[in-house]
């Protein structure tokens, strides 16, 4: 690393790994209990195993996102961070915060939790994705401040990229629009349009700009393709990402009791939503292929060029299939939902989150790449976690298909529950898909371990031939 101030960044990357772990585990609890609806009842309900799956994924992600800032807006910025002990405090502030609103939902009933923590003073409490309590959003808010304090008068002091900029608007844009995770109106349909703004626009939106900053660093880095090649690059991205993005949040629109004209809306600009996936898929590709370097990260290559890809299939392609209006009339809120919004998150978020892991955390243990026998484990993981991602998505799309068959593109429409154990199948395939993938986890992390072993030991690294990765990586 340039700067030692970038050092901030470990913890943040450290806590983002664990986090995930306890997503994963919690995902395949509630893979069970989708089957096995008693199972560890009454210790975990099915809605309190929901919630904590579902909490984590958003905060280790974005614990992932200000780490990754930490890191890489010093190295643009060319100058030290402007306080790095401010970064320290905001990241234990916050993953003692996260701990606490977990266990809060571990070992209190949430109508108790609720009063306890003061939902009756400010009501933002019992929406999808924005459970938390109203005293750990407070807390978020000024988490996110200063953090934002910290990485604008870095970048204000520093020189400016385009790469910097785009993520700082990012960064702007994702803190802004969780305000409207305060207000709670009493009319349902004015909740759920305030509410998209949170969970749409987060990640259809800002979110895009900073994985697009990300993964052009990453490249930057990795290949030595000129910064000008990058940004032309970045520009069509993030234009084509708000464009289509902002007012492709209609596609949420089209049964909640708003006017018809946003089936129009929401389905001609939501249908232009892969362009900018598939444009990412392109730029990714077309970087690595013009590469002036053959960066000994050969892993972190992999993760980036992984990220392009499943962005795509996720985002682009399985969001593309229910988008449109009347085939959403059919598909909205079955498993084809869950299907592309696991593909999606994985391929968009994760995937960019563990690049930016991949590349850094070599860098902050005073290395360029990890050793040979390191890489190989994170290739392995790569290939466990997406390979099963994608069977995950697969076996829900098929389980969407039939339920929606079953239970809505009937004449005589079977009953919710019926269709849910003509369905099981599925859902057993996606458990044990779930369990390859924590051993995909697990061999990630475990490539940590290795590396730091090697370290010390020099004369170990000799690890054999490389698994074989797209564009000769």
């Amino acid at each position: 690393m340039k700067y030692t101030s970038q050092a901030v960044a470990k913890p943040y990357f450290i806590a983002a790994i664990g986090l995930f772990l306890a997503q994963v585990i919690f995902g395949i609890i509630l893979g069970i209990q989708y089957v096995i609806g008693d199972s560890l009842f009454p210790e975990i309900p099915f809605n309190v195993a929901r919630m904590v799956h579902t909490n984590t994924l958003i905060v280790w992600l974005l614990m992932g996102f200000m780490g990754a800032a930490y890191y890489l807006i010093p190295e643009e910025s060319e100058r030290e961070l402007y306080a790095p002990w401010l970064a320290h405090l905001t990241f234990w502030v916050f993953l003692i915060a996260a701990a606490l609103t977990v266990i809060g939902y571990l070992a209190v009933p949430y109508a108790r939790l609720a009063e306890m923590t003061g939902n009756d003073i400010l009501p933002t409490m019992g929406r999808e994705f924005l459970e938390q309590p109203t005293i750990t959003k407070v807390g978020i808010v000024i988490v996110a401040l200063a953090f934002l304090f910290n990485i604008g008068m870095t970048v204000l002091k520093g020189r400016k990229t385009v790469v910097s900029l785009i993520m700082l608007i990012g960064l702007l844009g994702l803190a802004l629009l969780f305000l409207f995770a305060f207000y709670n109106p009493t009319n349902l349909v004015l909740d759920k349009f305030y509410w998209w703004w949170v969970v749409h626009l987060w990640v259809e939106g800002v979110w895009e700009l900073i994985m697009a900053s990300m993964l052009a660093f990453v490249l930057i880095k990795t290949t030595g393709v000129d910064r000008e090649v990058v940004e032309k690059w970045l520009y069509i991205i993030v234009a084509l990402a708000l464009i289509t993005g902002i007012i492709g949040t209609g596609h949420h629109y089209y049964w909640i009791g708003t006017p018809e004209y946003w089936q129009w809306w929401g389905s001609i600009f939501s249908a232009l939503e892969p362009l900018p996936f598939f444009m990412m898929t392109v730029f990714a590709f077309n970087m690595v292929n013009q590469r002036r370097r053959n960066h000994p990260n050969k892993a972190a290559v992999l993760w980036a060029l992984g990220t392009a890809v499943l962005a795509f299939l996720g985002a682009g392609v399985w969001g593309f299939l229910h988008t449109l209006a009347p085939v959403n009339f059919y598909t909205h809120g079955s498993q084809i939902t869950a299907a592309h919004g696991h593909l999606a998150f994985y391929g968009a978020y994760v995937l960019i989150n563990i690049t930016m892991i991949s590349y850094a955390m070599p860098l902050l243990n005073g290395r360029e790449a990890n050793s040979m026998r390191s890489q190989v484990l994170e290739m392995w993981s790569f290939w466990l976690m997406s390979v099963s991602m994608v069977f995950i998505t697969l076996f829900l799309t098929a389980a969407g298909i039939l339920q929606i068959f079953l239970q809505r593109y009937t004449e005589t429409p079977l009953p919710f529950m019926v269709v849910q154990e003509k369905v099981a199948l599925f859902y057993w395939l996606r458990v044990i898909s779930g369990l390859v993938f924590l051993g995909g986890l697990g061999t990630y992390i475990a490539s940590f371990f290795v590396a730091a072993r090697d370290a010390k030991h020099p004369q170990a690294l000799d690890a054999g031939p490389m698994p074989s990765s797209p564009a000769g990586v």
